[in-house]
């Protein structure tokens, strides 16, 4: 009875954290897409006068056209190509989730950010609440992880190995598996996806799931390359899952 308690709980547990971060992902998109949408028009209408008559500006004209060029690349609008790329939103349900999972996860890369009243408002209640939901999270999967310890080590322990040894080849074990799993093999992902060499995508992985998020290098920005859709979901995951693999290492 209390294994089958302790897995509905965990069950309940992850489909809420996930049922949060899809209804953030949500609220986030709704509140910010057609703020994105002016920006962009704004850009482009920017881009274009600049065109027109960029031989004849002062230097006062030409400084402040870097000013607003700045400050619409900071806000995640990037004046490039042609009208078509105004239909590509930073805001789609992809980028969206992606957000809201390093919101909660509090690794903040500072290339997308809420830049309405109401986005910037929600964010912080969104982070108030998600935070402890992603801690407590972490927690329980970190603590299933370590069942699975538990149970190499009766194994080996079984077998006549001691148990400082037994200690040690778990921790190694773990240690090597997800460098594998979490760090490895997703920057060979992320090499072949982003155009990034390996050290890159290593580097990538490292920050990232240590939380410091420079946000140098950020998946699914470049706007020359074509991403499969929900890319960025599956680097939330991603990063949700090999937080938890560190809380574990910790742990251990």
């Amino acid at each position: 009875k209390a294994m089958c308690s302790g897995k509905l709980q965990t069950a309940l547990l992850v489909a809420g954290y996930f049922v949060y971060l899809l209804v953030g992902a949500a609220v986030f998109q709704a509140l910010e897409r057609t703020a994105e949408k002016q920006e962009k028009r704004a850009a482009a209408q920017m881009k274009e006068a600049f065109l027109q008559n960029f031989t004849q500006l002062t230097v006062a004209e030409m400084e402040q056209f870097m000013k607003n060029l700045i400050e619409a690349i900071q806000n995640g609008v990037y004046p490039v190509g042609n009208e078509s790329q105004l239909e590509e939103s930073n805001w789609d349900f992809s980028n969206s989730f992606f957000f809201a999972g390093t919101v909660v996860s509090t690794i903040g890369y500072g290339t997308l950010h809420p830049k309405t009243a109401g986005g910037q408002i929600f964010c912080v209640f969104f982070a108030l609440f998600g935070i402890p939901l992603n801690i407590v999270f972490l927690h329980r999967v970190g603590k299933m992880l370590s069942l699975l310890c538990k149970k190499l080590g009766k194994f080996l322990y079984e077998k006549g190995m001691r148990k400082k040894k037994i200690k040690f080849l778990t921790l190694l074990f773990f240690l090597a598996t997800g460098i594998l799993v979490f760090l490895c093999l997703p920057s060979v992902f992320f090499q072949i996806t982003e155009g990034w060499s390996y050290s890159e995508g290593i580097y990538f992985a490292f920050i990232t799931l240590s939380t410091i998020g420079f946000g140098d290098y950020v998946v699914g920005k470049q706007s020359d390359r074509k991403y499969f859709s929900y890319y960025r979901v599956l680097v939330a995951i991603w990063i949700l899952f090999g937080l938890a693999w560190i809380a574990l290492l910790f742990n251990l």
